[in-house]
């Protein structure tokens, strides 16, 4: 506060502090911004498009890898991907077999190197719009909450999404891919650059969504609030048609598998879709009016 002569004093807060208190601001505002992921999230149901691209390169190095393999590390900058792919037992084993020695730095740069080309070319196949993305970003739109964006793809893979997606109306006002910081997930550089490119803060009146655990974490490193998509992504890894075609009770434990995981790794909230977000928000913010933080 201001002295009565103009001099800046601090306040006197040992009072609290002899007792045991401590003092510290809490925003109580609104949500400012919501930070959506791509395949998964927003679009590609079942996040196909990464996963079937990872099971190509190892195939073509005669290292065949399942596509629980492929999908393990996902939501990381697509060469690191490859990178820890290598590094499970299962996949060290069989490339030990073949090769008759470990994966090495050279061989990750050379499948990330044929990686590229291939995600390109396959992308705009599995572009679709998540059923409920077009409806949420609406009503965000309608609350005044920005729309950004982060991704595991590179810049020129990331051209590709933001294109396909303005031709079905879903245009977010900030992108930020892998390629565009220091490290991609679970750091939390591409949630912060996106307040930065949007200009906002504080960090908590933001919302991080994903469908991956290390793009929750991210958020979470952030220190933002989360939410985790269980169905729509890589925890259960189906497009639309095949998980509307598995019986009730195949849905129902995939559904309990993938909530626990993204409820262990800390998300704030976990929902199936897209389509079931608006709820989560308006709770936050009530908890950010209480005075709440992530």
């Amino acid at each position: 506060m201001r002295g009565a002569k103009g001099g800046v004093i601090a306040a006197d807060n040992r009072k609290g502090s002899m007792m045991g208190f401590a003092y510290q601001r809490s925003y109580r505002g609104p949500i400012k911004a919501v930070i959506l992921d791509w395949a998964g999230t927003t679009m590609d149901f079942g996040c196909i498009a990464p996963a079937v691209v990872f099971v190509e390169v190892y195939k073509r190095k005669q290292v065949p890898i399942t596509m629980e393999e492929a999908r393990a590390p996902m939501g990381a900058h697509k060469r690191v991907h490859i990178q820890r792919i290598s590094e499970l037992d299962s996949v060290r084993m069989r490339w030990q077999q073949t090769h008759g020695r470990p994966p090495n730095d050279g061989d990750i740069d050379a499948m990330f190197a044929e990686f590229v080309p291939l995600q390109l070319k396959c992308l705009s196949n599995y572009s679709t719009l998540i059923p409920g993305t077009l409806d949420t970003v609406k009503e965000c739109r309608k609350r005044g909450y920005k729309i950004g964006s982060t991704s595991g793809y590179l810049p020129e893979m990331m051209a590709i999404n933001l294109k396909d997606a303005k031709r079905q109306g879903y245009v977010p006002d900030a992108s930020v891919c892998a390629g565009d910081v220091p490290a991609g997930r679970p750091y939390p550089f591409m949630c912060l650059k996106n307040m930065i490119d949007l200009q906002l803060s504080p960090v908590e009146a933001c919302v991080k969504i994903d469908d991956t655990v290390p793009g929750v974490e991210e958020g979470l490193n952030a220190g933002m609030w989360t939410v985790g998509l269980a169905i729509s992504g890589n925890e259960v890894g189906l497009n639309l048609d095949e998980w509307r075609a598995l019986p009730k009770d195949q849905q129902q434990a995939k559904r309990e598998r993938a909530y626990r995981r993204m409820e262990t790794c800390g998300a704030h909230y976990v929902v199936d879709t897209i389509a079931e977000l608006i709820p989560c928000l308006d709770d936050i913010e009530q908890r950010m009016k209480r005075g709440e933080r992530p």
